[in-house]
């Protein structure tokens, strides 16, 4: 089975990797890290909710191409470094763009059989704000999506 997960530098998503390295185990399955390389926004604000939107708007920040992409690469290099500790020996993959729309529709073209997603558990009020990726992630993907915490 191939598995695709989803990073972005956060402790969820380092769950997800470990989680889905548990299963590749098990399944005799290989596992492709991926980042969406997006330079629009990036929050910036860590865990602490917001209380208004003007908190919103301090807490997101534009970024540059190169930025966005180095820091893509830095999180890829440390995803696959925690699943060589792992035991695992995985492929990386820098994508460009919304990381909804790139990370559902690279697992489609490549034909994986599970994508592997973290999620913060952001308040809803602060998901109506900026979204939560993973939350449409399973929305869009045509194939099983785990979320993990």
């Amino acid at each position: 089975m191939k598995f695709l997960v989803a990073v972005d530098g956060s402790e969820e998503s380092e769950n997800a990797l470990a989680y889905a390295a548990d299963i590749a185990d098990a399944m005799d399955g290989s596992i492709t890290i991926v980042y969406a390389a997006d330079p629009t926004v990036r929050d910036e604000g860590g865990d602490e909710p917001n209380v208004s939107l003007w908190d919103a708007d301090r807490r997101l920040t534009l970024e540059s191409v190169a930025d966005v992409e180095q820091r893509g690469l830095d999180l890829l290099e440390d995803a696959a470094d925690f699943a060589a500790e792992l035991g695992q020996d995985v492929e990386v993959e820098l994508l460009y763009g919304d990381p909804v729309t790139e990370i559902s529709d690279y697992a489609d073209e490549k034909g994986f059989d599970a994508i592997f997603v973290g999620h913060r558990g952001r308040s809803e009020r602060t998901d109506a704000m900026v979204g939560s990726v993973a939350k449409s992630i399973v929305e869009r993907a045509t194939i099983p999506v785990t979320v993990v915490r």
